[in-house]
């Protein structure tokens, strides 16, 4: 977990991708690639997401894939075998992580309580995903999270934008931050890579300064 840790650090962005059509995965792969942002987290909240990540896979060999919304053990082997480099569940489900750990592929599960925060150390993941985060109480909520748990490292998701990412980024311990206004699923479905493309590059500049 800790080499996926480090990558996500590294990106600081990640573009949380809903897609119908599994084909657009791959111009839309190239973009993020040739724009600076080798990372892609395919949501399973389309039937298209075996196949994107798996197209992504074969177009794409060394970007980091992530699959989305994963609920069940059942979308951990789908994704795995499709090619994802680790997984992203939107909450805490045990039995879902426990599926991640017996196939040796890296988790980032959801919390926003203090609860689900010591249910993952008890299972020893370290590394989560602070979600919904602007509905969970944003900023203000993350610090209160991250003071009592020093060993944990968070990536917030839900409601991140260009006017808010840098403050999230600015916490210490915030590994990275999930996004999808640069992929957004209407653009996406037109194909318009160029708009993807200028903002991916946006994105990178913004998180970069």
């Amino acid at each position: 977990m800790s080499n996926i840790t480090s990558q996500l650090s590294g990106l600081k962005v990640i573009p949380v991708i809903a897609i119908d059509k599994a084909e657009d995965i791959i111009p839309l792969g190239k973009v993020l690639v040739d724009n600076g942002l080798p990372v892609a987290e395919i949501t399973f909240r389309s039937e298209a997401a075996v196949d994107a990540i798996r197209l992504l896979r074969e177009a794409q060999p060394d970007i980091l894939i992530g699959a989305g919304t994963v609920l069940n053990r059942e979308q951990v082997i789908a994704a795995k075998e499709a090619g994802a480099s680790f997984i992203v569940s939107p909450g805490f489900n045990s039995n879902t992580i426990k599926a991640c750990q017996e196939l040796n592929i890296p988790i980032v599960p959801g919390v926003n309580n203090p609860s689900t925060i010591e249910a993952a150390l008890e299972m020893g993941l370290t590394t989560l995903k602070f979600f919904p985060a602007e509905a969970s109480g944003g900023i203000t909520m993350l610090k209160s999270l991250l003071a009592p748990y020093v060993d944990i490292q968070l990536m917030p998701t839900g409601g991140i934008n260009t006017k808010n990412i840098n403050d999230y980024l600015a916490i210490p311990r915030v590994v990275c931050c999930g996004g999808s206004w640069m992929v957004d699923k209407t653009m996406i479905a037109k194909g318009e890579w160029d708009k993807i493309a200028q903002l991916t590059r946006e994105a990178v500049e913004l998180v970069n300064q």
